[in-house]
């Protein structure tokens, strides 16, 4: 599957009447209740003895991306331009891979 039928099919489970700034708000707040049970876990197992849970893990980071997907549709992109933009800036920043340097002095 590619992330632009990924979107398009995370899109049967929106709301249908939702208009493109319900959208990203949903998709905005979402992605941030989705973000905080990610840490959650990670939280559970440095700090509480749990085991790493991936199975939970990979569960909340579907539902992440499920709302990347709704806020992608609310400002009218696909996720695969999200991801080309993405790289590009990468490229950009990083043109021979990561270095420390590069990325502490980024904003110059």
């Amino acid at each position: 599957m590619n992330l632009n039928e990924y979107q398009r099919l995370a899109q049967r489970t929106s709301n249908k009447k939702a208009d493109n700034i319900d959208h990203i708000l949903n998709g905005l707040m979402g992605l941030n209740g989705e973000a905080g049970e990610c840490i959650d876990i990670l939280k559970k197992y440095f700090f509480q003895g749990h085991e790493l849970d991936k199975g939970k893990l990979i569960d909340e980071l579907g539902d992440v991306l499920w709302y990347i997907a709704e806020t992608c549709e609310g400002i009218g992109v696909t996720m695969e331009e999200v991801a080309i933009r993405n790289i590009e800036k990468l490229k950009k920043r990083y043109p021979n891979g990561f270095e420390t340097e590069r990325s502490v002095k980024r904003n110059e």
